[in-house]
């Protein structure tokens, strides 16, 4: 693998104390209870209360202001204590709040894969290892009996919708407008919006530039939740629905038009290589020479910090156990060479998008 020089001494120095090792092995085997503990110490507000108050709090006052019983608040505060998102004041009374505890309270980021995490996450990772076995979202069976989880998308119960679409605006709408620049550095009459989702992308380019039309390929049901989205938002009228099963190999790209671009963002993550690859080879077959592909994804290894390079290799067990047994966060070589197989070449890379997303542009053989 050809990682940055930056995460290559991240990713294979060991320079841990065996103290250090450790603590570290004991946190990965405490990890669901330093997980729930913190989640509730948000939830119930106690982390907000000691944001608020400069000398802190004791463990009655907590109490008092949350109306639980004194058991529940000292076995958490007792927890936080440890996890180090609360330490004593100095009289030995009182309960503050830390660095730790103040960005978990309050940065988007952590916040967003907090709830990705508890909400869509967390009950399905109990079958992780049967999803590694069996090449399937095993763990996706506790919210019903789909094949993916975009199948069963407008399916799912209201607050696992918002926690999943929460995570998927948070790192895509972070980029959209650089991405903006790049794909509209040349004249484009028409888009392709693969994977298209609710159409957020869409109503984006039809704001941006005011010609354009915007062709969404995505599942049926969810072209119709992108029609709802859309409906009667400026530019809607430039939008179109195009529905498909990707995984289906015979299914195949619209010819009905001319596409300047094919966009695919946070998309081919959401397949296997194999399935990338078909998707990639119909995209080829409907192109011409002056046709671009514009793969905007968080390539793991492109990452200016090794915190980034981390959140996005962990969420590849998402896909694992959730999405679809198959996809992951891509390695950018490993993406460029499934380009190739379908028949394409990368033109260039753009980096440092937003939260971390890079651009591949791709041009047909």
């Amino acid at each position: 693998m050809n990682l940055s020089s930056e995460l290559e001494k991240a990713y294979t120095a060991d320079k841990l104390s065996a103290r250090e090792a450790q603590r570290k092995a004991e946190w990965i085997a405490f990890g669901p209870a330093v997980f729930q503990a913190s989640r509730i110490m948000i939830k119930w507000g106690i982390l907000e209360m000691l944001r608020n108050e400069n000398h802190g709090l004791t463990l009655a006052e907590i109490t008092e202001r949350t109306g639980k019983s004194p058991y529940a608040i000292k076995v958490l505060v007792e927890a936080s204590l440890c996890i180090g998102t609360v330490a004593l004041a100095p009289d030995k009374e009182h309960f503050v709040l830390t660095k730790t505890g103040w960005c978990l309270l309050t940065d988007e980021l952590t916040r967003v894969n907090m709830s990705f995490n508890h909400d869509v996450n967390y009950e399905g990772w109990f079958r992780l290892e049967e999803s590694l076995d069996e090449g399937r979202p095993v763990g996706l069976e506790h919210f019903g009996s789909w094949h993916t989880v975009y199948e069963g998308l407008s399916s799912l119960p209201p607050q696992v919708q918002q926690s999943w679409f929460g995570f998927d605006h948070f790192y895509s709408d972070n980029s959209f407008q650089q991405a903006l620049e790049t794909v509209f550095s040349q004249k484009v009459d028409n888009l392709l919006d693969v994977g298209g989702n609710t159409g957020r992308w869409a109503l984006q380019c039809v704001g941006h530039d005011s010609h354009v039309h915007v062709t969404i390929m995505d599942l049926p049901q969810q072209i119709r939740l992108m029609e709802e989205f859309v409906k009667d938002k400026p530019g809607h009228d430039r939008i179109s629905g195009y529905g498909i099963n990707l995984l289906d190999k015979n299914a195949p790209f619209p010819t009905d038009k001319h596409y300047d671009i094919i966009w695919m963002s946070q998309f081919l993550d959401c397949f296997g290589e194999e399935e990338a690859e078909s998707i990639l080879s119909r995209a080829a077959a409907v192109m011409d020479s002056n046709t671009r592909i514009c793969i905007m994804e968080t390539f793991w290894d492109r990452q200016k910090y090794e915190l980034a390079a981390f959140c996005l290799t962990m969420t590849s067990l998402y896909f694992t156990a959730i999405a679809n047994g198959t996809s992951k966060m891509y390695h950018s070589d490993d993406m460029a060479r499934v380009a190739n197989k379908a028949g394409l070449k990368v033109e260039r890379i753009v980096d440092n998008l937003g939260y971390g997303h890079s651009i591949m542009v791709c041009s047909k053989q």
